[in-house]
């Protein structure tokens, strides 16, 4: 009866587009189905009355949200003090909403197989209405957002791999990565696949492509992309073996808080705790070290989180520049919601600094094919 209560509720507070009535009756119906027998007058009573004070419940429900905005934007009274601190409270009230909104499907165009004028004339046979995005760190026409479909897994397109749903965010560490023909990647942390189908992408399938991850399941979900993608130049690694190399370019996307993709994971906010990103960070150190090992004197290593969280980017890449002098930071960025308006990212890219040539050290890496 609960539950029934909160659709009801949810469809009159925040949705506009269901009739009153059809409110009320469907509301009855799910209380009679679900044999509340008892408690369905008491349902259709309450509705009605929400509906009558409506005007009046929706000044509260604004006047909570501004008094108290981390219950009236349904966050952590101690994420939002956190935020607040960092960023004012304008920001972060902004930036409580935007995790309140459903995120939107982004596609990137696969280059391996089709160009944005093919895949266009696929999607209108299709029945797919997208809207190009344009971002300065991605290739132009290469990403869409797509404003309607029918279910991703019955369109031809997808199942051919001519595209790959990604927010525009994630495609800011391969930017900065910046991996060419014929050269050798190392992408630790590579499941689901997202960024080394990228990375393939502008390899143009012409190199030595390395992707690890240290779970079965997840190196499953990355060998399906990859054969759907048609990437050819990957070869996938399980952390329970060791193998040396040295790499041209070196991608390490850390686990991490998810800060920055909050509105994409709807309890991360009831799941995350005080002082919980200082705790991420002492791994992404480590992992970080690991992928600094295999990166060739004159190669480029990039680091990056879906986070906002300082002490896991900035201040952690600091960390590690403090303990190796021997590597310098070449360039960073930070995308946030709020001035964005897509997900949060940060990324940064390392080179060593000129005269250091320390020799790569092993990493667990066990190469299926």
């Amino acid at each position: 009866m609960r539950e029934i209560l909160r659709l009801g509720l949810y469809q009159i507070f925040f949705l506009n587009r269901i009739p009153e009535h059809a409110i009320v009756d469907e509301s009855v119906r799910l209380a009679k189905a679900e044999r509340c027998l008892g408690q369905a007058g008491f349902i259709n009573a309450m509705l009605r009355r929400f509906l009558r004070e409506r005007e009046q419940i929706t000044r509260d429900i604004a006047n909570l949200q501004e008094e108290r905005p981390a219950l009236g934007q349904s966050h952590p009274d101690w994420l939002f003090e956190q935020w607040e601190q960092r960023w004012g409270r304008e920001k972060t009230i902004r930036l409580m909403e935007w995790n309140n909104q459903p995120a939107p499907t982004c596609a990137r165009v696969n280059r391996l197989v089709t160009d944005p004028v093919h895949l266009a004339k696929r999607w209108d046979d299709e029945g797919v209405e997208a809207t190009p995005i344009n971002c300065d760190w991605a290739q132009p026409d290469s990403l869409f957002r797509l404003r309607q479909h029918p279910p991703l897994e019955s369109l031809g397109s997808f199942r051919d791999g001519l595209f790959y749903i990604q927010d525009p965010s994630t495609l800011l560490p391969v930017d900065l990565l910046d991996p060419r023909p014929g050269q050798a990647v190392l992408d630790l942390c590579a499941a689901p696949g997202g960024k080394t189908c990228h990375i393939a992408g502008q390899m143009k399938n012409e190199g030595q492509l390395s992707a690890l991850d240290t779970s079965e399941s997840r190196l499953g979900l990355l060998r399906e992309n990859c054969d759907r993608m048609r990437v050819t130049c990957a070869t996938l690694g399980q952390a329970d073996a060791v193998a040396t190399g040295e790499y041209d370019r070196v991608l390490v996307d850390v686990p991490c808080s998810n800060t920055g993709v909050m509105r994409r994971r709807l309890d991360l906010r009831w799941r995350l705790s005080p002082g919980q990103a200082k705790l991420f960070a002492d791994e992404q150190l480590k992992l970080l070290g690991q992928a600094a090992a295999h990166a060739k004197p004159d190669g480029q290593l990039v680091y990056s989180t879906c986070s906002i969280e300082p002490e896991e980017n900035n201040q952690l890449v600091a960390r590690f520049l403090e303990a190796n002098t021997g590597w310098a930071l070449a360039d960073e960025r930070m995308l946030h919601p709020v001035e964005d308006h897509i997900d949060g990212a940060y990324a940064a890219r390392l080179t060593r600094k000129t005269g250091d040539k320390r020799p790569g050290r092993p990493i667990g890496f066990l190469v299926k094919q």
